[in-house]
């Protein structure tokens, strides 16, 4: 089944309010953070309260993530060896910058005795990741096999290159694309960064758009309010779904059984648009069945 990753929200780990509220959101994705939102003194608290709430469920149909902090910080072996032991659904890694970098998660998880079922995606927060994306999707194949994906972190980037973070974000097509590029040469997921203006809907609503055209599965937010729209936006509209439905009742048509190419609705449809087709309809039907779950 194909996983709905439309919507990410980062919970501190250090508030314990936050962590109970984190059961109840829409989002398809709860990241418990160790890093950014966690005060230096109070990354043992948040390991605690994170791996107390990932023993205690509750989550329903929400994936539940980790993030770590980075490997270079003091902090990461401890982050390593408890998301291991709580077994969340994925740890999300920051500044993930080469594929020694992998070798590290996969031995830290190994060491730890992580099951296989926890998985790992790695930030694409610095300039040597965008440089080496196809070298760190790569690495999917034999380094680091628990590697699902990429969460692209255009704040950091930006800061580390002094690109600026303008409306439109026209300056840094070119590296979202090439990551998105690396990851579908792999099999791999990529995620959109945040929006930090949370109070700007019509931006945030214009960045996701724009995300969902460019080919990323969906976006880490930073704000329960942005919940709802970014779902929204990366469902597949009613009427794309039933094309999609047609296009693949129209080659199950026994005569159309050995054709790579036919006539639909007055409209040109090849095989390629079939395989399309039956990833809408799977990703359609996977967010309708997780509606009827808690």
């Amino acid at each position: 089944m194909v996983r709905p990753r439309r919507s990410l929200l980062f919970m501190p780990g250090s508030n314990a309010r936050a962590l109970e509220k984190a059961r109840i959101l829409a989002a398809d994705v709860v990241i418990l953070d160790l890093e950014d939102s966690v005060a230096p003194d109070a990354k043992g608290l948040a390991r605690d309260q994170i791996a107390k709430a990932i023993a205690a469920g509750g989550f329903g149909k929400r994936e539940v993530w980790i993030r770590t902090n980075a490997l270079d910080t003091p902090f990461w072996a401890d982050d390593a060896k408890m998301a291991a032991k709580a077994g969340p659904n994925a740890i999300l890694v920051p500044k993930v910058s080469s594929v020694a970098d992998l070798t590290t998660i996969a031995t830290s998880l190994r060491d730890a005795n992580a099951v296989p079922s926890v998985r790992v995606w790695a930030m694409i927060e610095t300039a040597r990741a965008v440089l080496h994306a196809e070298e760190l999707a790569a690495a999917s194949r034999d380094v680091e096999p628990r590697l699902s994906g990429f969460a692209f972190g255009p704040n950091d980037i930006s800061r580390e290159t002094r690109i600026r973070m303008q409306p439109g974000r026209a300056i840094m097509l070119p590296m979202f694309i090439h990551c998105i590029l690396a990851a579908r040469a792999y099999g791999l997921e990529i995620l959109d960064g945040p929006y930090s203006d949370f109070s700007n809907i019509d931006g945030f609503n214009l960045e996701c758009t724009q995300a969902r055209d460019l080919g990323f599965d969906g976006k880490t937010l930073i704000h329960p309010g942005q919940i709802e729209a970014c779902n929204v936006i990366f469902t597949p509209p009613a009427d794309e779904v039933e094309r999609a439905r047609k296009i693949i009742a129209a080659f199950e048509l026994p005569e159309n059984a050995a054709r790579g190419a036919i006539s639909l609705e007055g409209q040109m449809v090849e095989r390629l648009h079939a395989d399309m087709a039956r990833r809408t309809i799977a990703i359609a039907d996977s967010i309708k069945a997780m509606a009827k779950s808690p």
